[in-house]
């Protein structure tokens, strides 16, 4: 993963109130709660006393209660009592438990997972989904690494294969370009804009992105840094997926359909329903490939022989291991 970066790693409705939420996340587990508040509070899902998993404890009120020994813990990671000590022993420092910076925005849960910072960037969506669309949600685990999974959303070359009988339709086996573009944001939050030109094999030889006029509309393709993607279908539609890294083997999709161009509320849902019922007979049809990529993680030297319309995902590498070695310094 890319560290010092926000990452979604659930949707809010997964975290209910008065009850725990073990997952696992980045390669570790997780225990989610929520406060009197309402606020979500993120913390590694292991007491520091004997290694117990605190999300088959109990929630008190504002603090979470080790289901082994009754240690409790506060939001912040702080243990605010060992039973066995008695109410007024002092605490050692030691017991303390690991917790992440929590953002709540978009309907997604955000972790930051980098060093601490006394002012974080703000979390990445896109700017152009606003408030007034509505949407839906689908949920699936793909066994790979999520770089490969985001590298699937990045490729215009297996359209015409892997999805002949759904948007792939039309034989446009010849990729002109494609033009893509990376656009700085902060927090390293970066997008990377992709244009589509795949064209019918005619015998022509492939444009190269070079030779393509600049583009006068918005782009098909965006990937925000470092998990998130959306189609741009048209102004008042819009597909959306969160990859979510589970660990170096296994990655959550969290696909929405979103639109703004229905707003009667029972229609509303109707229409996302179905529109996100065409995504997942798309997403599966990727999954039954992509899950076979060896090796299961992406990186920018891996032995693949990779080809002018690979433009994107040579870029998405690039970036990739940019920020991660920027990270490590």
């Amino acid at each position: 993963m890319i560290p010092n970066q926000w990452y979604i790693i659930a949707e809010s409705k997964e975290v209910k109130k008065r009850k725990l939420t073990g997952l696992t996340r980045m390669g570790e587990k997780m225990v989610l709660w929520r406060n009197s508040h309402g606020q979500v509070t993120c913390m590694s899902d292991i007491c520091p006393h004997r290694g117990a998993a605190l999300s088959v404890g109990r929630l008190l009120g504002d603090s979470i209660e080790c289901p082994f020994h009754g240690f409790q813990y506060d939001s912040t990671g702080a243990c605010l009592l060992i039973p066995a000590n008695g109410r007024l022993a002092s605490i050692p420092k030691a017991f303390k438990i690991r917790t992440y910076p929590t953002r709540e925005q978009h309907g997604f849960i955000y972790i930051w997972w980098g060093e601490p910072s006394a002012q974080f960037p703000p979390v990445p969506f896109f700017e152009s989904i606003h408030d007034d669309f509505s949407y839906s949600t689908i949920k699936d685990h793909w066994n790979i690494h999520y770089s490969r999974a985001i590298e699937n959303q990045l490729d215009v070359i297996h359209l015409p294969f892997i999805h002949k009988t759904t948007i792939g339709r039309g034989n446009r086996t010849l990729v002109n370009g494609p033009i893509h573009r990376l656009v700085p944001q902060e927090g390293n939050s970066d997008i990377l804009e992709i244009w589509v030109y795949n064209d019918v094999d005619r015998g022509q030889t492939p444009q190269k992105a070079s030779e393509i006029p600049n583009p006068d509309r918005r782009p098909f393709l965006q990937f925000r840094f470092p998990n998130i993607w959306q189609n741009w279908i048209s102004d008042g539609f819009r597909v959306f997926v969160a990859f979510v890294p589970i660990d170096s083997e296994n990655t959550i999709l969290y696909l929405r359909n979103y639109q703004n161009t229905i707003k009667t509320p029972i229609l509303r849902e109707i229409v996302n329903a179905f529109g996100n019922l065409g995504n997942f007979v798309i997403e599966r049809q990727d999954k039954r490939v992509v899950i076979t990529q060896r090796p299961k993680k992406a990186e920018l030297r891996i032995g693949e022989k990779l080809i002018q319309g690979d433009g994107p995902i040579i870029e998405y590498r690039r970036r990739r291991q940019e920020l991660i070695e920027a990270a490590q310094q």
